[in-house]
């Protein structure tokens, strides 16, 4: 195996782990929690990850790390789970799968990147692909979730953005980033949360393993290995390793949940899996110096794709 395709495969186990977010939220967490549910998401992940590199920001980069973890974490999180709370799961996944095309409008204004035609039809192609594995006929369409789901895809798309515009200090690699990024986005949770949800609630075995799983497996490790396959990969290729993780929603829930699976569905999968693969032949240009002469670099989760198949809000409330 290559040492690009090692890469890339090392870099698609992050939108494989985000697909079992929501097996995970539905089958092991209390209802209801969506803003604590971030919170725990993100905040332990980035105080472990601050712990284990030992670096903080210096200069320009505390506020640059305080807006990057607001727009790819702190907005992020809670309009994505107001979005999968107000819209059939399939709807939601649609909205947010328009994420490479924000990507693809932000960069050619504020990066100068002109788009190429194949990465605008892979990511339409994609987009397509999800949109036939989780809308389901009938779909309702909720105007505050529609509208959730859009600014959860921009913000994260702009976070990607800037991220690229501004790179990252010389020397700090991607962990301490990550973990900036994700204790800058806990921040934000945290009041945002006790003053909309609460106090916490108690909590059982059960969930404490779940958020431990998001927090260190499905946030953790899987922002790590996203954003290290972004130091090696371009970034159009990398953004469209995001379909794997509606796919493995949806083969979580046929598996494990019984949700049905039909030949359109499994069109979808293809036509999805086909983009992705065609993604990765994108050429991928030696990435210019930021313009502060930092290393380049771009964080971003893939906008919306934790959003299942099938997250209907009455599954979610049981």
């Amino acid at each position: 195996m290559s040492r690009k395709a090692a890469t890339i495969a090392l870099t698609a186990l992050a939108p494989i782990s985000w697909g079992s977010t929501y097996f995970v939220t539905t089958e092991f967490l209390p209802p209801d929690r969506p803003l604590f549910t971030g919170l725990m998401r993100a905040l332990p992940a980035g105080l472990l990850l601050l712990a284990v590199t030992r670096k903080l920001p210096r200069g320009a980069w505390w506020w640059k790390s305080a807006v990057l973890g607001a727009l790819n974490i702190g907005a992020f999180f809670p309009l994505l789970f107001l979005a999968a709370y107000r819209l059939p799961g399939g709807v939601a996944a649609v909205v947010g799968s328009v994420g490479p095309l924000f990507v693809v409008g932000l960069a050619a204004l504020l990066l100068g990147d002109r788009p190429t035609v194949r990465s605008m039809l892979t990511a339409i192609a994609a987009a397509f692909g999800v949109s036939l594995v989780v809308l389901k006929a009938g779909a309702a369409f909720d105007t505050v979730g529609v509208i959730a789901g859009l600014l959860s895809s921009l913000s994260m798309s702009a976070g990607t953005v800037l991220t690229k515009r501004w790179g990252r200090p010389e020397g700090v690699g991607a962990l301490a980033l990550t973990g900036w990024q994700l204790t800058a986005g806990g921040v934000v949770l945290l009041p945002v949360a006790l003053l909309i949800e609460g106090a916490p609630p108690a909590l059982t075995g059960a969930n404490l393993a779940g958020y431990a799983y998001l927090a260190f497996g499905n946030t953790a490790i899987s922002y790590f290995l996203w954003f290290r396959g972004i130091e090696r990969l371009s970034a159009s290729s990398v953004t469209l390793l995001g379909p794997l993780s509606p796919i493995t929603a949806a083969v979580i829930g046929w598996a494990a949940l019984g949700q049905a699976l039909g030949p359109v569905q499994l069109g979808g999968m293809a036509i999805a899996f086909g983009a992705t693969l065609v993604g990765q032949l994108n050429p991928a240009p030696k990435p210019a110096k930021a313009a502060d002469g930092a290393e380049p670099f771009i964080s971003a989760e893939r906008n919306g794709q934790e959003v299942s198949m099938d997250l209907e809000v009455s599954a979610v409330r049981r």
